[in-house]
């Protein structure tokens, strides 16, 4: 199968031996490997190269085992690898991971078709074209789904086409209950406040974020304790009283002090967390922690969890959900987990 016009007028499909097919050294994670270890890296150093074990994605894709995880349901790749040949050489251009997870199904005898994979194959291409495809691939890329138009797909999957949440969970990866809330995110977006459009024209597909919020329970209990409910936090998103999203997670603690409410209501979520802010300048007569350093503080907070804390005061923590004490972990997890975020993301 030939292809006409521009770069992939020379490309052919073919199903190639997985153990013919070089992995491309000059990718750039595989060649940080290489300026760390030298020129002879382990099979399972380039395994980790591609981010096998990792939870995490890159650059918001799919996991390494997410992605283990739908080929083998989906008994192979949908998308060919792309691959250059070059006399007896052939090596890939992109397609890394996905030839490494069928060397690993067919070592490890998964069950399957693992000894050949689908490839759109070029023939002795110049280093420009090689390197426009990498950019392609890598830095242009397909356009992601925003995250509005998966949760309308998984909610299609889920409640049209009656997939169970382990097959969801198979076919697109991710985690149930991750599935769960957006599902759940997209149902209320659509009950509570698309009624409150002039038409589905109207809607935002960035406010979709707040609903994936609101799916805390923290969150949802503080809004219906005080005497509010989904509509009324449907209007909030509506006037732009959440923004920027994550101030979401601080609505328990607005809601629950008076006057950081009433600001709140009269203006937005920014201002009433500044003011519960200045509070906690004018409360906190200690300045030693205020003075100390991210590393004596990270440490500290670690060592009193891992040591000091004591089973009972988890037990209160979970009977006691809606204390000022607990929200401060949840605020803490969440600054933290952002920070480690940016940590690990690629520049």
């Amino acid at each position: 199968m030939k292809n006409k016009g521009g770069i992939l007028s020379t490309s052919i499909f073919e199903m190639l031996p997985t153990n013919q097919v070089k992995l491309d050294r000059e990718n750039p994670r595989i060649a940080r490997f290489l300026e760390m270890y030298g020129d002879e890296i382990s099979s399972d150093q380039m395994a980790l190269a591609l981010g096998s074990g990792s939870s995490e994605g890159i650059d918001g894709g799919p996991s390494y085992n997410d992605l283990k995880q739908s080929i083998q349901t989906n008994k192979g790749i949908i998308h060919p690898i792309i691959v250059n040949r070059n006399n007896d050489n052939i090596t890939v251009i992109e397609g890394n991971t996905r030839l490494l997870i069928y060397r690993e199904f067919s070592q490890d005898n998964i069950e399957g078709k693992w000894d050949d994979i689908p490839s759109m194959v070029y023939t002795n291409l110049e280093k420009n074209k090689i390197d426009a495809i990498r950019l392609q691939s890598h830095l242009v890329g397909t356009r992601n789904w925003d995250p509005y138009s998966k949760a309308k797909y998984l909610n299609h999957l889920r409640n049209s086409e009656n997939l169970t949440f382990g097959q969801i969970v198979d076919f697109c990866g991710g985690k149930r209950r991750e599935i769960q809330n957006y599902i759940n995110a997209y149902q209320d977006m659509k009950k509570y406040y698309c009624p409150l459009l002039d038409s589905d024209q109207d809607i935002d597909p960035t406010r979709f974020s707040s609903f994936v919020e609101l799916q805390e329970n923290r969150v949802i209990s503080a809004i219906l304790d005080s005497g509010y409910n989904k509509k009324v936090f449907s209007e909030w998103v509506i006037d732009h009283k959440l923004i920027p999203i994550p101030n979401i997670r601080q609505l328990p603690k607005i809601l629950r002090n008076n006057e950081a409410k009433k600001i709140f209501l009269k203006y937005d979520s920014k201002k009433a967390i500044e003011y519960l802010a200045s509070l906690n300048v004018k409360e906190d007569g200690d300045q030693t922690l205020t003075k100390a350093s991210l590393l004596q503080l990270t440490r500290a907070l670690t060592t009193h969890i891992n040591q000091q804390l004591k089973y009972s005061d988890i037990k209160r923590f979970k009977e006691q959900k809606d204390t000022e004490e607990v929200e401060y972990i949840f605020e803490a997890n969440d600054a933290i987990s952002a920070l480690c975020k940016d940590i690990k993301m690629e520049d």
